[in-house]
């Protein structure tokens, strides 16, 4: 008998190894041409080193609220569906029932064991399982809006 391992996935870090990658390329190409421009003019050392830690810090704090105000969004968009689902199950619980058996049917599980599964989860509640099923994941992108912009800091800072 051998013993199940758990898969390890890394797809739910693909969206952050894209932002680094972004980031880093923005950060390197952004302070790069800002330096150009400046030793281009004859300036002082001290002007060119002052000039580039002027545009990290600049970048970094345009990164952080671009990011932030990004996936605030987002969360609030997920925020405002899962809403309005928890409002149509209120109104017609019946129909959403149907709704999620058809989506579980569509995924290929067998219509009797579709609407077991539909009424499971119907019967313990909220529309936060209907939006997943009908929208996908809507935690994963709204998990930590405060956190990646630090990311995206440390990632520019780095020229990561």
């Amino acid at each position: 008998m051998s013993i199940h391992q758990p898969e390890r996935h890394r797809l739910d870090r693909v969206g952050w190894l894209r932002a680094a990658v972004l980031g880093a390329n923005d950060g390197l190409i952004s302070t790069s041409s800002l330096l150009t421009g400046i030793i281009a003019s004859a300036a002082t050392r001290s002007t060119v080193i002052l000039t580039g830690f002027a545009g990290l810090c600049a970048g970094s704090l345009s990164m952080a609220a671009g990011e932030y105000v990004s996936v605030s969004a987002q969360a609030d968009a997920e925020s405002a569906d899962t809403e309005r689902e928890r409002r149509e199950l209120d109104a017609d619980p019946d129909a959403e029932l149907a709704e999620l058996t058809a989506i579980y049917v569509g995924r290929g599980v067998g219509p009797s064991t579709a609407a077991q599964v539909a009424q499971d989860l119907h019967r313990s509640g909220g529309g936060g399982r209907h939006v997943l099923l009908e929208h996908g994941n809507a935690e994963e992108a709204a998990e930590h809006a405060e956190d990646r912009p630090g990311g995206d800091t440390e990632d520019e800072l780095h020229g990561q």
